[in-house]
């Protein structure tokens, strides 16, 4: 029993070792993501939690509130390269994705006076607005003058209809120098090689007074 309470001891010890050195590789990265000197410190004290945990249970059929696997080393390596460096990905995976959303626009002069709103406002003090010419110019504005995304036509001067999410796995990525700026296919143009995952029909949600109207 001697040897086992010292065993235990020794255990104990390694934890609180490999606890304090992981700490010590934590604070010395400052934030870095899959630091290895962190991540062989993890790594450790795993192991030493499993190991003390496994010999509590043998000792007296006792058991600490870590809930851990052993974690082999040589396995565990594998995680980054021999240097360090993140290993390179035999297969590559570009993935592309597709979307198209349609509009109604109730009221074309509604459209453009936000349109003409939103230019102002990222005009300088200094210079004049252009005014806004045509629906297409004051949709285009929007997506400037917001995040670039379709949630910057989330207004009410613009009327949802339905829309479409294409996924692709491709080869080869988007070279936006290859094509002129008035083409509208090319960009989208999907390649031979290309393979549709799969597509996201979107429908815009309805009022529930529309609903109402359209269950009479």
């Amino acid at each position: 029993m001697t040897d086992q309470h010292g065993e235990l001891d020794a255990a104990l010890e390694r934890v609180i070792d490999a606890a304090r050195h992981h700490l010590a590789a934590v604070r010395a990265a400052q934030g870095r993501i899959d630091d290895d000197d962190v991540w062989q410190a993890y790594l450790a004290l795993n192991n030493a939690s499993f190991a003390y945990d496994e010999q509590l249970l043998d000792a007296f059929g006792e058991v600490t509130p870590w809930d851990v696997e052993a974690i082999d080393p040589e396995v565990g390596d594998q995680r980054l390269g021999a240097d360090g460096e993140e290993p390179t990905d035999p297969h590559p995976r570009i993935v592309s994705v597709r979307q198209r959303r349609d509009y109604r626009v109730p009221s074309v002069s509604a459209l453009i006076r936000v349109a003409e709103a939103a230019r102002r406002e990222s005009t300088p003090a200094e210079d004049e607005a252009e005014p806004v010419e045509g629906v297409g110019e004051a949709v285009l504005e929007l997506l400037q003058s917001g995040d670039g995304s379709l949630g910057a036509l989330d207004v009410p001067e613009l009327e949802p209809l339905d829309g479409v999410v294409m996924v692709s796995e491709v080869g080869t990525p988007v070279d936006l120098e290859s094509f002129d700026d008035d083409d509208a296919v090319g960009p989208f143009q999907p390649a031979a090689d290309d393979r549709l995952v799969g597509r996201l029909d979107e429908h815009p949600f309805m009022e529930l007074d529309e609903e109402h109207d359209h269950a009479h």
